[in-house]
């Protein structure tokens, strides 16, 4: 099962509100730890590789989720009506790559910068996405059907080192 594809209705004024919320202040999180990278020079050399490492691997995992995404890519957490339920790909190992991938560069920018706002901005946005992923995961639940088989299954944010037993 790779996509599916479901009618929902929009989300309550409310509810959109929220979404927006969280999607506003998780870049501003951002946009404070790019500003952290300015240090990049300052760094040790270790600190600078092993943070230009996550931050790299962190890219490449936001790029392949985003693209594995394609059309139902939206920066608010409610599925547009366009949005296919993904459960194949970086999608069999996790349930939110992107999420993921976000996590890795900021925690390399966090370490490349190096400074208590940069590792404040880290752990405000690990809790912000902490906040978006439940918050996606319920519109998601509304909209697919076989989303919440698919979510017990898969985890939220890492893979797990050892496959899980069969369902059965």
């Amino acid at each position: 099962m790779g996509k599916v594809t479901n009618d929902m209705t929009e989300p309550a004024p409310r509810a959109s509100l929220v979404g927006w919320l969280l999607v506003a202040v998780q870049l501003i999180l951002v946009a404070i730890l790019i500003g952290e990278l300015r240090r990049v020079w300052r760094a040790r050399p270790l600190r600078r590789r092993a943070g230009g490492l996550l931050s790299v691997g962190g890219v490449a995992l936001m790029a392949t989720a985003a693209r594995q995404l394609g059309r139902s890519l939206h920066p608010h957490p409610t599925p547009t009506a366009a949005a296919e339920l993904r459960t194949d790909g970086l999608y069999r190992h996790v349930r939110h790559p992107l999420y993921t991938g976000l996590l890795l560069w900021a925690a390399g920018a966090a370490l490349i910068g190096g400074t208590a706002r940069a590792l404040t901005a880290f752990a405000g946005l690990a809790a912000v996405l902490a906040l978006k992923a439940p918050y996606e995961e319920r519109q998601l639940t509304r909209r697919f059907a076989a989303y919440p088989a698919y979510a017990r299954r898969t985890p939220r944010f890492l893979p797990r080192l050892r496959p899980s037993p069969p369902s059965g």
